[in-house]
């Protein structure tokens, strides 16, 4: 259909871009110096489609999120939440700092490079360093997998509403409600883990089979997504909850600062510890 044409184009353009990293001092990635940051210009916003059935505006949202490029995401993934920049166009790129015990305070991925620490306890584990850095495994095609892919996949705007504008999916209005003093629109869908992780067919196999995964942990299966819009179309929250024999999914991401002045940035070389080559579980936060 023609919005999903015009989708289509625009993430196209997008792709076009480039993300770059520069490097930081102590413990926390340094501001950005010398060439512009990919957050240095906010595209502007598409003309809302005119279907504005349920399934017309949740189309309209993901493609108000592709041209978003990034956010700021604050999120609740079971026992596990954290905040910080996100980009999911044109490349991946997610500083984030948790808020629940982890191995590490904070965590950094741009592309398929991770960075992990940022906290006395890693500096003391490193002696004296502040940051290990890996990379993923190569997969079948020879190229290398994005470190922490199942929760970059959890956190993406533009899989979610993907997989709410799949095919056999369909779409509620459950009505106008506040959020933070401001209108917003509230929308329902119910899906599976299978038919959301199928729905992003620009994944490779086995990271859809790793997003399967990470969507039902401990058996979960069926799937209730709510989502509420803004103004523009923009998903501004996110939940996510499943039941099935052997478990519970039950996540929240809210997003905010779209198209923002917003940075993911690698840290010092000084400051790290080169730790390789890492296989990440689906599954790790």
């Amino acid at each position: 259909m023609a919005v999903r044409r015009l989708a289509a184009v625009v993430a196209a353009t997008l792709l076009a871009g480039g993300l770059t990293a520069c490097g930081g001092g102590d413990g926390s990635p340094s501001a950005p110096t010398g060439t512009p940051t990919p957050t240095s210009a906010s595209p502007t916003g598409p003309a809302k489609p005119t279907d504005r059935s349920p399934h017309g505006v949740l189309l309209s949202a993901q493609l108000a999120m592709q041209t978003a490029r990034r956010a700021k995401v604050s999120y609740r993934l079971g026992p596990d939440a954290g905040s910080g920049p996100m980009f999911w166009l044109p490349k991946t790129a997610l500083q984030v700092k948790r808020s629940t015990p982890a191995e590490a305070e904070q965590l950094i991925v741009v592309d398929t490079v991770a960075y992990q620490g940022g906290d006395a306890a890693t500096a003391a584990r490193l002696g004296g360093r502040h940051w290990e850095r890996f990379t993923g495994t190569p997969g079948p095609d020879g190229h290398r997998e994005i470190p922490y892919a199942g929760l970059i996949d959890l956190l993406n705007p533009v899989e979610a509403l993907a997989a709410a504008t799949a095919d056999g999916v369909e779409a509620q209005f459950l009505g106008e409600e506040k959020f933070e003093d401001s209108a917003v629109v509230h929308y329902r869908v119910t899906t599976d883990a299978e038919r959301y992780a199928a729905a992003q067919t620009q994944l490779s196999p086995a990271r859809r089979a790793g997003l399967r995964a990470a969507l039902a942990p401990g058996g979960s299966a069926s799937l209730t997504l709510d989502l509420w819009l803004n103004d523009k179309d923009q998903m501004v929250k996110l939940q996510r909850t499943g039941t099935g024999e052997g478990g519970r999914a039950d996540d929240s991401v809210l997003y905010s600062e779209f198209a923002g002045s917003l940075s993911a940035q690698a840290p010092a070389e000084a400051d790290t510890v080169d730790a390789g080559v890492r296989n990440v579980s689906p599954l790790a936060r």
